[in-house]
């Protein structure tokens, strides 16, 4: 589907609402996928099962590709360029969730537009920016600029280790966009061999981080973070770590280059 509709005209559009069920069986599917142990009995075993409430980012994937899907933008060359998530109550283990999505700002960069796509439900808030190049020049606000780096040497750092059919087991958690597994799709933008999905790499952080800080991952109650170079299944890649528990700012670099910037994370309990 095409328009030609302004990207700024998009603002404020009611992009619908769904209902989706998951089991069980789904939410341990997703926290294998961003590098559960099988010693995280909460994690991975149903009798005892916490959801990781980035699970919701799986729930909620339906929304941004409903923009793609009016024409806002062509879906071939957009790009996910950063991801928030708030959490306001624990996934339950299984059941249904009323989501309902809408277009929030819509900045102009130029060349580009940012759209911001905001998901609600009882149980999170979740705000997806997708930079569409070709879309820009429509005469809006440019919107915020890069925030600053975090300060001063990290107080914690590990080496995250992804693994070769990461890619592969995320996809089946709803994200099956081809670049994630096959070389010929990888290839047309201009990658070696198929990346990692930009919200998994974003929930394995999110893991480690608990684990880092001495938290629970299912006690997560804020993430943000801003996409950057691609990492690949099977690469590893320092996440360095500043604060606590209550405000963690993190980064994630793959040989020099950034892979997350601008990581905010939060848990409580």
């Amino acid at each position: 589907m095409t328009t030609t509709k302004p990207a700024g005209d998009w603002r404020g559009e009611d992009l619908g609402t769904r209902t989706v069920s998951y089991d069980e069986r789904d939410a341990i599917l997703y926290a294998l996928a961003v590098g559960a142990r099988a010693t995280e009995l909460d994690l991975v075993f149903e009798d005892r099962l916490r959801v990781l409430p980035t699970f919701a980012l799986t729930l909620a994937q339906w929304a941004p590709d409903e923009l793609g899907v009016r024409g806002a933008f062509d879906t071939t060359t957009a790009l996910h360029g950063s991801q928030q998530l708030t959490v306001t109550a624990p996934l339950p283990r299984s059941g249904e969730v009323t989501l309902a999505a809408s277009v929030g700002e819509v900045w102009d960069k130029g060349s580009a537009a940012v759209f911001e796509v905001v998901v609600r439900s009882d149980y999170f808030v979740a705000t997806w920016s997708i930079f569409a190049p070709g879309t820009g020049g429509f005469g809006g606000d440019r919107g915020p600029g890069r925030p600053a780096g975090p300060q001063g040497d990290p107080a914690v750092e590990a080496v995250v280790h992804t693994t070769e059919n990461q890619a592969a087991l995320y996809r089946l958690t709803g994200d099956r966009h081809h670049i994630h597994i096959d070389p010929e799709a990888a290839a047309r933008i201009n990658q070696p061999r198929p990346i990692m999905h930009g919200l998994c790499t974003l929930g394995v952080a999110a893991v480690e981080l608990a684990r880092l800080t001495g938290a629970h991952p299912a006690d997560l109650t804020a993430l943000d973070g801003r996409f950057g170079a691609a990492i690949h299944p099977g690469e590893s890649a320092d996440l360095r770590v500043w604060g606590d528990t209550t405000d963690l700012a993190f980064e994630l670099v793959k040989d020099g280059d950034p892979t997350i910037t601008g990581g905010r994370a939060a848990f409580g309990r």
